[in-house]
């Protein structure tokens, strides 16, 4: 298995865990939160799966960064401390870094 391929599908999977976390988050916003609240189900449902996309998605952003081989203290502290935005940072500088180790070797002679 290509190592550049678990780090991009541990990152795929980290971006649509949080997208997923994000719209949950909408739904606790002014305009959707009577909706949501209205009923306790929706709003302890919406709460669960927002709590446990969050939980995964700095779990896959962990995995990607440890195949990657740099420092999970100082990016999950990133994606935590500044979340959303830290969060979506994470995972465009780390596919960034990925994609620029990737055309490093592939212009690195033999």
């Amino acid at each position: 298995m290509n190592p550049t391929a678990s780090e991009r599908r541990a990152l795929g999977a980290s971006a649509a865990l949080l997208v997923l976390a994000l719209a949950c988050l909408a739904l606790f916003i002014p305009p959707l939160n009577d909706a949501t609240t209205a009923s306790p189900l929706r709003a302890v449902g919406t709460a669960l799966v927002l709590t446990v996309s969050l939980l995964l998605h700095w779990v896959f952003l962990g995995i990607a960064v440890r195949r990657m081989q740099r420092s999970l203290a100082g990016w999950l502290a990133l994606a935590v401390l500044l979340f959303p935005v830290g969060s979506a940072m994470a995972l465009i500088l780390l596919s960034w870094f990925g994609d620029e180790a990737a055309s490093d070797s592939a212009t690195r002679p033999a």
